[in-house]
This record gives structure tokens, sequence and C-alpha cells, in this order.
């Protein structure tokens, strides 16, 4: 059973909104990767959450894994170009990362998908967005988390230097993966034997990147 969701003591709002996006703060990995943080980017995030987790049609997937099929450890949902959206203020979001990053990406964020991780069990293992476009070219992925904060970690692909890098994201924080960060870093979402309350990813990306 999920651990039931706690709201941030810091974000009582009961109506979603948006920071400005110009304190956002970046740092560069190495290799041409970097990442853009900010925290609390989306006020009323406990609110969003409820209505996330109550109203999208999540599934279970399953994958191959060497000599059989296992069970992904979250639920997800994907909105393919073009799709409606769940929720009003997904647009707001989309369209706002759209214009701060439009002069840099060169392209709009077209697609969303969303993962609901339930409780500490549910993890995602370390990877790159390497499906498509993203295994040959600097591109883009923005995400919005709600929810109980999960420790998302990022570390060079092979085992380079840089070491591994840490931010705990829930409550409407906002971190965008940028240049060759999906090709030249890994990052993933551990599991937690910790008490932690249910968290929602939602992620928007360019055409062609998965």
């Amino acid at each position: 059973m999920s651990a039931a969701l706690q709201g941030s003591l810091f974000d009582t709002a009961e109506v979603e909104s948006l920071r400005p996006l110009g304190s956002i703060r970046r740092t560069a990995l190495g290799d041409g990767a970097w990442i853009d943080v900010l925290p609390g980017w989306l006020t009323g995030a406990s609110t969003l959450f409820d209505r996330l987790a109550a109203e999208v049609p999540w599934h279970a997937e399953r994958r191959q894994m060497y000599d059989r099929v296992v069970t992904v450890p979250r639920l997800l949902s994907f909105y393919s170009e073009g799709a409606r959206l769940p929720d009003p203020i997904l647009y707001e979001a989309r369209a706002a990362l759209n214009e701060h990053y439009a002069a840099e990406l060169g392209e709009p964020f077209r697609t969303a998908g969303l993962c609901y991780y339930r409780d500490g069990r549910d993890s995602v293992a370390w990877h790159g967005d390497t499906i498509g476009r993203g295994s040959t070219e600097d591109t883009m992925v923005a995400i919005v988390s709600v929810g109980a904060p999960r420790a998302l970690l990022l570390r060079p692909k092979g085992g380079g230097g840089g070491g591994i890098v840490r931010h705990a994201l829930g409550h409407g924080d906002l971190i965008v993966m940028g240049g060759s960060c999906q090709r030249t870093w890994e990052h993933a979402i551990p599991k937690t034997g910790k008490p932690v309350g249910p968290r929602i990813s939602i992620q928007f990306r360019p055409r062609g990147v998965r």
C-alpha cells in the first residue's frame, strides 16, 4: 500500500501557479551536459498531485529483462504530440518552458510522460532518454515533480569522473536536463526502504525524444 501524501509546509496554495523561470539555476555537469533546477516552481503542487493520482489513466508496463518478463516498478501514462493533457496547468507549464528555452532548444516541448512512484519500492534504474534523437543529438528533458520528494541521481555514463549528483525532487520542483546530458550522463530514482510518500513526475520532451 502506498504511503499517504503529506503536503509541504511551504506550499499551502490550493490553486496552482508557476513562478518565473528567470531565477532557475544552471549547473554544468561536464562533457556538454547541464541541469537547471528551480525548487517550488509550481505552487499548489499537492492539489495537482491529488487530481493526477485520481484522474490519469495509469497503467503498469511489463518489459523483457534478459530471459524473463518483469513488471515495471512504477505506473505510467504517456501523452503523445497533440494529445489532450490531463490538467490545464500542464499546458501552462509547457508553454512557459517553451518560451524560456525557445532560443536554446530551437524547438518546442511536445510530449508529456507521467510516472507515478507509489512508495519506496517504485523506482527507475540508471538510464538516459536515448530512444530516438536523444541518442545522437543534444536535447532537453524538463521534469516537474509533485507529491513527496524522491531522490533523483545523476552520474557520468560509463563511470567517468564527476561523481554522483543528487537532488530530492517533489512539491512542484523543476529540473531540466540539457545539452549532452542524455548521452553522456545517466539518471535514476533508486528504491528506498525509508518511509516515503507517493510522487508523480511529469516529463516534457521535444518531438522524437523518449
